[in-house]
């Protein structure tokens, strides 16, 4: 089936950076987009064809409603578009409406595996977000805790952080006890920012409706009507875990995000997010959403790291220990000690 489509103004943005757009209908859709002085002709098998004018269509009726998805939100809707026929650009921008109600950017999932999340955030009284950095694990937790207030479903957000350093130590720091501890909190302070005014996250820190703490801070309470958040949760023990796990009350909702490839604990063995994981599964009221290096939608370099990482991982497993070493319980190389000679 071939067709011709009309190019209206301003339909360039839907083409993407050097037409890359186009080039992902034709990957995923199987058909072939050429571009001409006054059309796009596009051919294909029917249902293709079919699909790719529904995208057309779509956009040219969101562009009328004064919605202008930027390139890289953009490319992330048709990545799901064209994987499942049964999400259009409209639905994805209607569902993206409801959860960016009072924030200063569109919360749009930009992968399938992000679409999963969000929709189990919404289903489930607790979520774990387990996968490799950049995959938007924190940030769309946040997002979607600042929806849930302002549609005043919860009364407060609490961000929850371990202080673990990330493999160096920092030593004293100098301040108040909440000074010390902003170091360790501030992606989530990134994430509030970047969805709402600085001078509304201000006067909500202020008034305790959105609460940033450390896990320490948390044995012994019990949180009610609250959205909590727990970040970096692959460098809690077992024992934090459970206690953190425990604190869940009555209207309330958690999300626990962490990579268990950046664990910075003494011992990687005792996380207790890798623990949950094994434990908790298939318990009824959670959900366990796990994130690719597909998944990543920061620089497009980030991911080519990610993947280079898990590349090189297994062969550095691989490789024999010295004559003499032995690893010691927490997976550290023991070596033997030098041998003096006498004098």
């Amino acid at each position: 089936m071939k067709i011709a489509l009309e190019i209206t103004p301003n339909l360039e943005p839907l083409f993407g950076t050097r037409d890359e757009n186009l080039r992902l209908m034709e990957d995923k859709l199987a058909v072939r987009i050429d571009l001409r002085s006054d059309a796009v002709q596009v051919q294909g098998p029917e249902e293709s064809v079919m699909r790719v004018r529904g995208i057309f269509e779509d956009f040219e009726a969101l562009r009328k409603q004064g919605i202008h998805p930027h390139n890289g939100e953009l490319n992330g809707m048709l990545r799901l578009v064209t994987a499942d026929p049964s999400v259009t650009l409209k639905s994805l921008a209607d569902s993206g409406k409801q959860r960016s109600a009072g924030v200063k950017r569109t919360v749009q999932p930009r992968s399938i595996n992000q679409r999963k999340y969000v929709e189990a955030i919404e289903a489930n009284d607790m979520t774990f977000g387990v996968g490799p950095a950049g995959t938007g694990k924190t940030y769309l937790a946040v997002a979607m805790a600042v929806a849930a207030m302002n549609a005043k479903k919860v009364s407060r957000i609490v961000l929850v952080r371990p202080a673990v350093e990330a493999g160096e130590k920092l030593g004293f720091l100098p301040g108040s006890l909440q000074e010390k501890v902003d170091p360790y909190l501030r992606p989530l302070y990134d994430a509030l920012y970047d969805l709402l005014e600085p001078e509304r996250v201000d006067k909500m820190l202020e008034k305790n409706v959105i609460e940033v703490a450390p896990l320490a801070f948390m044995r012994g309470r019990t949180l009610n009507d609250a959205f909590i958040i727990m970040d970096e949760a692959q460098n809690t023990t077992i024992e934090q875990m459970k206690m953190f796990l425990t604190r869940l009350g009555n209207s309330s909702k958690a999300v626990i995000t962490g990579d268990i490839t950046q664990i910075d604990l003494p011992n990687p063995r005792k996380s207790g997010l890798v623990d949950a994981i094994n434990v908790l599964d298939g318990v009824e009221g959670i959900a366990f959403c796990h994130f690719e290096d597909g998944d990543v939608v920061r620089h497009a370099l980030v991911q080519r790291i990610v993947r280079a990482y898990d590349v090189a991982k297994p062969q550095q497993q691989e490789l024999p220990l010295a004559i003499g070493e032995a690893l010691d319980v927490e997976g550290r190389t023991i070596r033997p000690p030098a041998v003096r000679k006498p004098q």
